[in-house]
């Protein structure tokens, strides 16, 4: 039983024929037939009886009928609840996002929305290797995801909007002997000691570049995901490491140079399931984070 034939059985009471009915509802007098059957079938008595030519309802089928007359009323309210919902410009929007995305966007973000009328946002933070950002969409509405440039694209059962494609550049003290260069190759940093990530995240991979590049294996001094420790980490001597460019803010202590021979780049990407965006507020707070981001590209988060 569903929706349609609790509809052609309506019509059927009112009109009399299912020629009627199919003329009605713009489909052959054969379909009508079928879903009647079909709506038989769930049925433990007699829906319809014929009364010389003309097929009409029995006692059951007015009952049902008239049912289906309350079930239409339900269902509207629902669509028209539904619509409502999705035109809703004021509703909250779970945005997650790793932790330099969250530090870049996240007080852009809350500046931009914070007036009346506007998308309530629910922000986290959720530090997770690049294959579980996809999954972080069951839980929120919008996901900032970074990946490597040269990285698989994600899977199919997300939408994902480009906010950014932000360079890695090599970080180090101010005062270190690299930092007269304005740009360092593989070789060039190859016997330094570094500070990276922990497997499975992203920027792992720009490592192990650097030591193909170099043709030697790189010392891993520390294994740090946090940005803004390794920020200090370096600052203090602990080795080099890779710095986006522009969602971190600027250290007084070091200095970025940028990398030749590697192609250092990550993605910063807004991952959502599809139907998200049928919600007028999502797609707004989706349109504030592409501002977002030419701000941050620009340089103009003061």
């Amino acid at each position: 039983m569903d929706e349609r034939q609790l509809r052609i059985l309506r019509e059927l009471g009112e009109l009399g024929s299912v020629t009627a009915v199919a003329e009605a509802l713009l489909v052959t007098p054969s379909a009508i037939s079928q879903q009647l059957r079909l709506l038989q079938r769930s049925i433990p008595v007699p829906l319809t009886e014929r009364q010389g030519r003309r097929l009409v309802l029995t006692d059951a089928g007015q009952a049902l009928a008239r049912a289906a007359i309350e079930v239409e009323t339900a269902l509207a309210r629902a669509r028209h609840s539904v619509g409502e919902f999705l035109d809703q410009g004021q509703g909250e929007v779970s945005v997650a996002a790793f932790h330099s995305a969250g530090t870049a966007f996240f007080p852009l973000l809350l500046r931009a929305l914070g007036g009346p009328g506007a998308p309530v946002v629910s922000l986290a933070d959720e530090d997770v290797a690049q294959e579980d950002f996809p999954r972080l969409t069951r839980e929120y509405d919008l996901v900032l995801a970074h990946r490597l440039d040269h990285a698989p694209p994600w899977p199919d059962t997300v939408t994902a909007t480009t906010l950014l494609r932000e360079p890695l550049d090599v970080a180090m003290p101010a005062d270190h002997p690299l930092a007269a260069k304005r740009r360092v190759t593989p070789r060039d940093v190859a016997d330094q000691p570094w500070i990276t990530v922990h497997d499975g995240f992203p920027v792992m991979a720009t490592i192990e570049a650097i030591a193909a590049a170099a043709g030697r294996r790189l010392r891993l001094a520390h294994r740090i995901n946090e940005f803004t420790v390794v920020a200090e980490a370096v600052a203090a001597g602990g080795g080099l490491a890779l710095m986006p460019r522009w969602t971190m803010r600027p250290h007084p202590e070091l200095v970025l140079r940028p990398l030749s021979g590697v192609q250092a780049r990550r993605h910063i990407d807004a991952l959502h399931r599809p139907e998200r965006t049928a919600r007028t507020a999502v797609r707004t707070v989706l349109t504030e984070l592409r501002r977002a981001a030419h701000t941050i590209r620009n340089g103009e988060t003061g």
